[in-house]
């Protein structure tokens, strides 16, 4: 009897809870309408119900059909909040058409902190822009997990394949419901390899299919190559070990299996399993299609023939990538829609026949060009450097020539510089967008650098993108005119007590806005005083500069339009006053420079900060009257009785008394020699040859050939005192400290390479070679940053009996560059020279040249 109670009571007590809290799952094929007449939330612990009912979009009163998309809905609207590990809906009590509900939820702790351990501050702030964790967020399993494989990729990636992430979770004591998370790193070191070896290579050495793989190589002694394993660059290299089959002629090349094993804690083994197939040779190649040129033009412009190791790299260069490609040939005459198939028609034994089937298409022309991305320069000054004409027949050059101009303009990111095409078949035209995005190219100089035994430091400012036009207009003034591609530069330097000098320049690069007519001109005004002096004071001993010069140049057509020519016309005058130490042959008097120069110059480089591809030759003469042809023999000279008065009244002055007649007589051949070269006259020839050349994705090699010579046209009259070159050092041209040319050499001390003639340094002639490696680190507009290692040799002579351009001085060093918009180029070199300079035993001993503002 009793046990039937019991029963009862239990089965009265499931009966009230499944009426008082049914989550809808059933009586589907029977909804039903109810009137809410109660809402509560359960579950929170830090959140307000009422926000959360509103969420949900229930309200007390509303009419809701169960089961059905009236539940569901809230359900999905709050899941979707990201705030909650579970959502659910069920009714407390049901009476009649009244239901009471409850949203029972449970809450996510959220992200109050985060941190790492076992890693560098820098480490830790990229690991933070990769997690893309934030204080606030909430933390799910999934995250953490997510979390945990990012970093592990990030350091393996590195080397560091035996990572091991810790996650550490602290509840936080301020933040209600906040955790602190920990990710406790140990990298353990980088896994380097040990060795890589092949099974199944019989056609080539496995040290030559070593070399084939561009990043993955085992430990030796070559320093610069990196022997730690990275799983990206090993997948990249077996698809370039099969590309270097490939290239042999082994078509069917392919690795069957390889494996990556543990030799210990630190290092691994690579063994892959190779199968090479046959090397394959052309047999016959044949061409289908082509109508615009015969079969025998497009085999030459081809350059592949019957019996040629069958190498597929080469045909897919030959065909479509290369600047003369077969392509190529074709878009520049406007076929645009052309396309071309390389089919292996027939393969019998070790060898291949190929069938070009070409479809030319119609020719296209240029419909609309458009421009995006220009917010400060002007679009005329974009559009007049585009090769692509409305009208014009479709040219892949002269879109590849068109983003060489814009990048050489210097406001634009060379490296997002693109063009979209928008074809339309149906017309035969193509519509052209060019997509630019503005990079800050002007530059606040504040620079200091070593040279003549003293530190000289600059203040400077240059607009690259000027508009002299908009000067009077205030809405311009941002902070300066801007637009026009102009160029106004500002500068001065000092040391403070020895040294002043002043420059100001301004360049138009297509004067007039029809043709790239460029027109500059500059004012430059140099002090160099007795180290006595101050800043501001002025000195009874100096030797000063002032001068200007006024340019033309335009480009031109023939040999081809990467040819440049440039005509400049400068004066200068040169005042010395009590000037001794041996470094002219008057230290007392006025010398004055009327000259001419013309340049010849060629540029095809691809960008201006960092040039990849191309070349870069200048050659100039610059020419001043020949005075000396229109006046007599030894016209300086006093006659005897000229001389005698200037004796005589030399003799008399106050200064001059207690003075020997030796002395008076040195005082008046300085004057004849002041009175020799009140008109300098000269002409100076000065060559440069420069190219860029990349060998393995942006390791680029550069390589520069240099010379100068400054000649007479009177033997008698001799060489000028000014216009000669300075050689040795870090080569700061931007202060001209004795009227001569700086040329640096690195590795040796500033001037240490001029030569000594009758105790003053006198270079007329110079050469100078440099070879160099450069690899940059970043390449981002703001800021462009490469290493680079040099050889370098050069040498000076003060006349042309000793010239022997292979007696150089060597050096060898490696440096740094970084280009910032507003300081422009700042670089840092070691360098080690290897060759003694006589009467200068420390000259050679290893040099550190710094200089900030200005390249090399």
């Amino acid at each position: 009897m009793m046990f039937r109670k019991t029963l009862l009571l239990i089965a009265f007590i499931c009966t009230v809870t499944a009426l008082s809290a049914q989550d809808f799952s059933s009586n589907y094929n029977t909804p039903k309408k109810y009137c809410i007449k109660g809402i509560k939330v359960s579950g929170i612990k830090f959140l307000d119900p009422s926000v959360l009912i509103s969420v949900s979009g229930l309200s007390v009163g509303d009419t809701v059909t169960i089961p059905g998309d009236d539940i569901t809905k809230p359900i999905r609207k709050l899941w979707n909040q990201g705030l909650f590990s579970d959502v659910k809906i069920s009714a407390t009590k049901i009476v009649n058409d009244s239901i009471f509900l409850d949203i029972n939820l449970q809450e996510r702790s959220r992200i109050s902190g985060i941190s790492f351990k076992g890693v560098r501050k820098g480490e830790s702030d990229d690991l933070k822009e990769l997690l893309k964790l934030r204080a606030g967020g909430q933390i799910t399993e999934s995250i953490l997990e997510n979390s945990e494989r990012i970093i592990k990729k990030h350091f393996r990636d590195k080397g560091f394949l035996n990572t091991k992430v810790d996650i550490i979770q602290n509840n936080d004591t301020v933040m209600a419901n906040g955790i602190k998370v920990v990710f406790d790193i140990k990298k353990n070191g980088k896994v380097k390899i040990s060795d890589i070896t092949f099974e199944g290579s019989k056609a080539f050495k496995a040290s030559r299919l070593r070399r084939s793989m561009k990043k993955t190589h085992r430990r030796d002694f070559n320093i610069f190559k990196a022997s730690k394993f990275i799983e990206s660059d090993y997948e990249e290299d077996k698809r370039n070990l099969i590309t270097f089959y490939n290239e042999h002629g082994y078509r069917d090349a392919e690795i069957l299996k390889d494996s990556v094993f543990p030799v210990n804690n630190k290092r691994i083994g690579i063994k892959i399993k190779l199968s090479e197939g046959s090397q394959y040779h052309i047999r016959n190649i044949s061409w289908i299609g082509n109508t615009k040129m015969p079969s025998e033009a497009l085999g030459l412009i081809l350059g592949m023939k019957k019996g040629d190791i069958y190498d597929k790299s080469l045909l897919e260069k030959r065909l479509f990538t290369e600047d003369n490609s077969i392509t190529t040939l074709y878009m520049d005459d406007g076929y645009l829609f052309f396309q071309l198939d390389p089919v292996e028609s027939h393969i019998e034994r070790d060898s291949v026949d190929l069938e070009m089937r070409i479809s030319e298409g119609d020719q296209a022309t240029v419909n609309q060009v458009t421009i995006v991305g220009n917010t400060k320069t002007n679009e005329h000054v974009v559009r007049r450097e585009i090769w692509s004409k409305p009208g014009d027949l479709f040219s892949k050059s002269d879109i590849t020539r068109s983003i060489r101009q814009l990048a050489q303009l210097g406001h634009f990111d060379p490296e997002k510089l693109d063009v979209k095409p928008f074809p339309n078949p149906a017309a035969g035209t193509v519509d052209l967008k060019y997509i630019l995005e503005e990079k800050a190219n002007d530059q606040f100089e504040i620079s200091g650098g070593w040279g003549a035994n003293m530190f000289v430091g600059t203040v400077g400012i240059r607009f690259a993108n000027f508009s002299i036009r908009r000067v009077f207009d205030k809405g311009a003034w941002r902070p300066v005119p801007s637009g026009d591609s102009q160029s106004l530069s500002l500068r001065a330097s000092t040391n403070g007590t020895y040294y002043k000098a002043f420059s100001l320049s301004f360049s138009e690069p297509w004067l007039g806005g029809k043709k790239p007519t460029n027109l500059s001109f500059s004012l430059f005004h140099t002090i160099q005083n007795t180290p006595s002096s101050s800043l501001l004071s002025s000195s009874s001993q100096y030797f000063k500069v002032t001068g200007g010069s006024v340019g033309i140049g335009t480009r031109l057509k023939w040999p081809d339009d990467y040819f440049t020519i440039y005509h400049e016309v400068t004066l200068q005058n040169y005042l010395l006053r009590d000037w001794t130490g041996g470094y002219f042959i008057f230290s007392n008097g006025k010398s004055n420079n009327f000259s001419y120069k013309i340049t010849l110059g060629r540029n095809s480089t691809d960008q201006q900060i960092y040039p990849r591809t191309g070349s870069n030759f200048s050659l100039s003469v610059q020419l001043t009257p020949p005075y000396s042809a229109f006046k007599e023999k030894n016209f300086w000279k006093y006659s005897a009785s000229e001389r005698t008065v200037e004796f005589a009244s030399l003799k008399a002055l106050p200064a001059n008394v207690g003075k020997s007649d030796s002395q008076i007589d040195a005082i008046i051949t300085e004057r004849e020699s002041a009175k020799r070269y009140k008109w300098i006259e000269y002409n100076k020839w000065t060559g440069r040859a420069q190219w860029y050349m990349s060998l393995v994705q942006n390791l680029v090699l550069y390589t520069n050939a240099q010379f100068g010579m400054l000649n007479f046209y009177s033997k008698n009259l001799g060489f000028s005192p000014f216009e000669g070159f300075d050689l040795g050092g870090d080569g700061m041209s931007g202060y001209n400290l004795y009227g001569r040319e700086t040329i640096g050499l690195r590795g040796y001390e500033n001037s240490s390479l001029t030569p000594i003639v009758n105790g003053a340094r006198e270079a007329n002639i110079y050469n100078k070679y440099t070879m160099e490696l450069r690899y940059p680190l970043s390449l981002k507009p703001q800021a462009a940053i490469y290493v680079l290692t040099f050889l370098e040799a050069g040498n000076a002579w003060s006349n042309f009996d000793d010239v022997n351009p292979f007696n150089v001085h060597r050096s060898a060093g490696v440096g740094a560059r970084m280009f910032l918009p507003m300081l422009g180029m700042l670089g840092i070199d070691w360098a080690y020279g290897f060759d003694a300079v006589q009467g200068l035993p420390s000259a050679n001993k290893g040099q550190f040249h710094f200089v900030i503002g200005m390249p090399f």
